[in-house]
Formats: C-alpha cells, structure tokens, sequence
C-alpha cells in the first residue's frame, strides 16, 4: 500500500515536471512553427530599418493587421541573422529583411534574399510567402519571383511594388552622385533590366505596383514598365496623383498602407 502510494506521488510529479516544462520552454523553441502566409518586407537602395520599421509599427500597433515575427540581418559578406520576434503570435506575421549592403547590384541582392527565404523554409516551414518591396527591393522581389521561387524556394503568393522603376532611373543627375553597383543596375539602358525585362514572369500570381506622380525617382512612366512583364490578368496598377507624394514618403502614407491591406488581406477577413 506504502509502495502505491508512492508511485502515485513520483507519478504527480512527473505531470507537474512536464507541465513546467512546457510552460517555462524558451520561447524561441517555441515559435518554431508560424501559421499563415507571412508577408516579407523588402528595403530598396540605400534603405535601412527604417525603410519599412514605421509602417510595420503601424501595421501592428495602430491598425493590428499583424505583428512582425521575424527581422533579418545580411552582412556585406551574405552571413544571415534572424531574430524572432513572434512572441507566440500567428498569421499574417510580417517579415523585414535588411541588408548591410544596400548598394549592391541586382544580381547580389536577389542572391541574399533567396538565401533568407530558403533559411525560413528550413528552420520556420513556411512554404509560401508574399512580398512587399520599395525601390530597388520591388526589382528584386520581381527577380527573386522569376529566378528562385518554387526552385526548392519558397513559393510566391502575391507581390506587391512600391515605387520601383522597372524602366530605370531618368534623371542622368542621378548618376553623377550614384556611382556603384545598384546605381549601374538602375540606369534605363542597363543589360540586369533588360534580363529582367527578357525573363518569364509565373502565370499564377497576382502583382500590384503603386507609384506615385510626385516621384521623381520611379517616375509614372518607369513604374507602368511592369506591365509589360506581368501577365495582364494578374496585374494591378495604380499611380497616385499626388505631386507631393515623393519616392521615400511611398512607405509613410496612409493611403499606401490600405492598398497594401485589401490586396494581401481583404479576402482573409483582415
């Protein structure tokens, strides 16, 4: 009886053991797994967190379409740190990606993307992602979509670019002060764009492209060249006619964060 009564007690102890355990586990092993198709944020040339930290603040703390789970770091050598912000939240979970390097060349920086998105795969399962770039980092979510996508990559649902010129940058001026990887890489008559231009864009995805007229980096004309490269069934355009609505103030606006809102998630009940 003696001997029952303790196996009962050691038997008590072992549950409440477990239950702790499970309780007090770090809270990174945790969030291993995210539920949902995250929305990955992707800077332009020359950005920094704060490309898109303001609006992924809005976007969680004023409107509480999300939180942001994850934040990459890439050296200028491509070594990758991740740093997981989850806190046990789920879907859609929003993803920055900020590299050290913001100058370099198309080519580079589609590589560095890639070589995250393949690290989520890997470590956090996730599958599919949406992507949301600025700038250069619209040229290269388009790149990444066309060149590693579903290669063993994570696949593309939707894609979203913010004052990217697809066409290049008119203004000559721009170059006397530019002089660098990206800067070659954004010139109208530069051979990445004309790869770009000669690549094969996936039937199945949807795309919206916003500019603005008051841009005089991705000017109207430069950011209509999307058009034709996305199949016109999956495209979306619109150019807001704001003379005041400058290239960097794309990621600050209001108007800009619904758009981005009703074509990722409208139709999940955001």
């Amino acid at each position: 009886m003696k001997n029952k009564h303790i196996i009962n007690i050691v038997t008590v102890s072992m549950l409440i053991s477990g239950i702790l355990t499970i309780i007090y586990m770090p809270s990174k092993a945790k969030s291993e797994l995210y539920f949902g198709e995250p929305t990955v944020f992707i800077h332009g040339y020359k950005g920094t967190a704060n490309s898109f930290g303001f609006m992924l603040n809005r976007f969680e703390k004023k409107y509480g379409w999300g939180n942001k789970g994850l934040v990459y770091y890439v050296s200028k050598e491509g070594r990758i740190r991740d740093y997981n912000l989850s806190k046990g939240k789920h879907a859609p979970t929003f993803v920055q990606i900020i590299m050290e390097n913001n100058r370099a060349g198309f080519a580079d920086s589609t590589e560095w993307i890639s070589s995250v998105l393949l690290h989520m795969k890997e470590k956090y399962q996730i599958e599919s992602v949406n992507l949301v770039g600025h700038s250069m980092g619209g040229i290269i979510s388009l790149k990444y979509t066309m060149d590693y996508a579903g290669d063993g990559y994570p696949e593309v649902n939707k894609l979203i670019t913010i004052g990217s010129p697809f066409d290049g940058i008119y203004n000559e001026d721009y170059f006397q002060i530019h002089q660098d990887a990206a800067a070659e890489d954004l010139k109208p008559s530069s051979l990445a764009l004309q790869l770009l231009k000669e690549s094969t864009f996936p039937a199945d995805i949807n795309v919206l492209s916003i500019g603005s007229t008051g841009d005089l980096i991705a000017t109207p004309k430069s950011v209509q060249a999307l058009r034709t490269i996305i199949p016109i069934g999956n495209y979306q355009e619109i150019i807001i006619e704001n003379k005041r609505l400058g290239h960097s103030a794309l990621h600050e606006n209001k108007e800009v964060d619904k758009m981005i809102h009703s074509f990722l998630w409208q139709d999940d009940g955001q």
